[in-house]
């Protein structure tokens, strides 16, 4: 997969310093797990599935999850499952990693026996409500359809139990979690944050004008998960960031969240306008949280949500070339950024530099000048 291969030649040569590279899943769990980016969750009981999943990669998705989990209703179920298998069995080819939200350990076994073509167009599944307890059987089931499809299936836990949300059996769960995925390592693609359940476990719902870190019990939560399994010492996993659900206009309680200067020096008021009115600013904020706090992408649930993700995702050309640079020795000490605005630390920021290393592959460096504006702009215009 290639991230904003769908733009055309002379705004990707205009907007990119280095361009994104071609991903392969054999370039290593970290590498792919960072070029999921905005992972669209799409339920399974739709009626044009399987051309709804081509026109969303089409439009620059690269990494989508067919839903049968709360997105289905129980009576649904079957023909969600039917058409979830006839679905992955027209795929075979995608640009995009297309995975399965799986109720069961059970719906694993019976999507795969389903699949005609090899693994067909699978690259693995989604495990909701992931516990220590429970979560080997759905582990056990994806080592065995990739050993029996002789393709390899990837795994995303999501944690959103009450045993890790509940602060008194919330580190033992983590510690257990932790262990058991050591296990699973080749497996594990990513560790998911379920933050709506997170919520529903206290009867809250984050109101639109707010981002997932103003809500404090579950911003704890995040913290723990990070702190447990977000680790840069070669036992951590990629976390990508929890959803966000709201994609349309309201009446606001508070001040928008977007700057108007990036925007008036790129002509872009109106553009701006636009984000705001369908809640995008809010977004935007959030994805900067995530970064700031050690998480890789995003669940979403709105196409239009996203270029918002992808944009705030490519590495800016003062970012990569402080890494470059803090990357470039070995001996520690400081030095001045080469934009003479910041010190380097050669020690403390070398995990960073590494990571925005990582992040420039799947999703480029932007030309010097060229702001997330100038992208989403052109994402926008696409």
């Amino acid at each position: 997969m290639q991230h904003f291969r769908h733009l055309d030649a002379d705004t990707r040569a205009r907007v990119f310093f280095r361009q994104p590279e071609d991903i392969e899943t054999s370039d290593g769990n970290d590498v792919l797990a960072t070029a999921l980016g905005a992972t669209l969750y799409i339920p399974a009981t739709r009626p044009d599935l399987t051309a709804t999943v081509n026109k969303r990669t089409d439009e620059g998705v690269r990494s989508i999850v067919i839903d049968l989990e709360d997105a289905v209703a129980d009576h649904d179920l079957d023909e969600a499952l039917a058409n979830a298998i006839r679905t992955l069995n027209e795929l075979s080819g995608t640009s995009s990693l297309v995975f399965v939200r799986a109720r069961t350990p059970e719906h694993i076994r019976t999507i795969c026996a389903g699949l005609t073509q090899g693994a067909g167009g699978l690259a693995g599944f989604v495990v909701p409500k992931f516990t220590a307890a429970r979560g080997a059987e759905f582990l056990d089931e994806i080592v065995a359809a990739s050993q029996s499809h002789g393709t390899r299936l990837f795994a995303m836990p999501v944690l959103e139990s009450p045993e890790v949300v509940h602060r008194e059996t919330r580190d033992v769960e983590l510690v257990a979690i932790r262990e058991l995925l050591g296990t699973y390592r080749d497996t594990v693609l990513a560790v998911r944050i379920g933050a709506t359940d997170m919520c529903g476990t206290f009867g809250i719902r984050r109101d639109r004008d707010l981002t997932i870190y103003d809500v404090r019990v579950v911003a704890d939560v995040i913290s723990a998960i990070v702190n447990h399994l977000g680790r840069y010492d070669g036992s951590g996993y990629v976390i990508t960031g929890p959803v966000w659900e709201y994609f349309a206009d309201h009446e606001r309680m508070f001040r928008p969240l977007l700057r108007q200067t990036p925007f008036v020096d790129q002509d872009a008021v109106r553009f701006r306008q636009q984000l705001v009115s369908s809640d995008l600013d809010a977004l935007l904020r959030e994805v900067a949280l995530d970064r700031a706090n050690g998480i890789q992408g995003k669940t979403v649930i709105h196409p239009s949500h996203v270029p918002a993700v992808h944009a705030l995702s490519a590495v800016t050309h003062e970012e990569y070339h402080d890494a470059l640079d803090i990357l470039s020795s070995d001996q520690g000490g400081v030095q001045a950024s080469g934009y003479r605005n910041k010190m380097n630390e050669l020690g403390p920021h070398r995990n960073w530099a590494k990571q925005t290393v990582l992040r420039a592959k799947a999703f480029g460096v932007t030309n010097e000048g060229i702001t997330f504006v100038d992208l989403l702009t052109a994402l926008a215009q696409r």
